[in-house]
């Protein structure tokens, strides 16, 4: 067991959550599986980090948020998570971590703010993802082929440049740079920095805009402030906006299912990001 990735104390309610009544063999067929259902289970968001609400990384507490508390969350806490169960179930799987650059040039150097895990079956290695929002990967990708890729969803594809690989997906007839990594050992540590930066620094996207993504076949359902959209496979996506609070909720609840936390500051900051939308 990895430092990064201390053991799951509700493993059983873990897998029986993504479909499972006995523990699966680690081959790659579970882990397509797993990696499918958990981001057809629970949603990726960032409403604490908008609550100003602290976003503690200790397998406990992510735990409780995700699995008793009907919350979702982000990279940090999802494939915190997700690792812990891989490597329970015996997978030679440890985390690590990216510059994301979707929405830009895909060779902007940010910040390290994305987390991810590396798993190898028998000699070849992939990388599995379970936190990055809409355009999340619904399949583990052989890192080693720089072919495209088949996945649940899109197809995906990984380029290499100096040992840094990136990743794109196709959407529709163009293919988008996702985020850029390598495959650096981290510590518990780098993953507290890049949390802190993200959850509690001004210039973080996530301190200023509402983003929830969940994954089903066929589809994916985002949110992006006011602006909801499903996006189906081959036919066009389903678009509106949201602009009244309680509609939202409703939204985060039945389309996302989610159960929103009470608290004073995430109703104040929804209602000013539905305005600015």
């Amino acid at each position: 067991m990895s430092q990064d990735s201390p053991s799951l104390t509700h493993s059983r309610l873990y897998l029986q959550r993504l479909g499972y009544d006995t523990p699966p063999a680690p081959t790659l067929a579970t882990l397509a599986q797993l990696q499918l259902r958990h981001i057809s289970t629970f949603a990726f968001e960032n409403l604490s980090v908008l609550s100003h609400l602290p976003v503690p990384l200790d397998l406990a507490s992510i735990e409780q948020k995700v699995l008793f508390d009907g919350r979702g969350g982000y990279c940090y806490e999802l494939n915190q998570m997700f690792l812990a169960l891989l490597q329970e179930l015996g997978f030679e799987a440890r985390g690590i971590t990216g510059r994301v650059v979707i929405g830009g040039p895909p060779d902007a150097h940010t910040a390290r703010t994305h987390r991810l895990s590396l798993v190898t079956l028998e000699g070849v290695r992939y990388i599995s993802d379970v936190g990055f929002g809409g355009m999340v990967p619904s399949s583990p990708l052989q890192l080693d082929n720089l072919a495209p890729q088949a996945t649940a969803h899109e197809p995906y594809r990984l380029t290499l440049n100096a040992g840094s690989y990136t990743l794109w997906a196709q959407v529709g007839e163009e293919w988008r740079g996702l985020y850029v990594f390598d495959l650096q050992s981290q510590s518990h540590y780098d993953y507290e920095v890049g949390n802190w930066y993200v959850s509690t620094h001004p210039d973080s996207p996530f301190r200023r805009q509402l983003k929830v993504a969940l994954i089903a076949p066929g589809l994916r359902r985002t949110l992006n402030n006011g602006n909801y959209a499903v996006h189906h496979l081959g036919r066009d996506s389903e678009k509106r906006t949201i602009s009244d609070v309680d509609e939202l909720l409703a939204l985060l609840q039945q389309a996302f299912g989610l159960r929103v936390p009470e608290h004073p500051q995430l109703r104040l900051r929804l209602a000013q990001i539905l305005a600015q939308t």
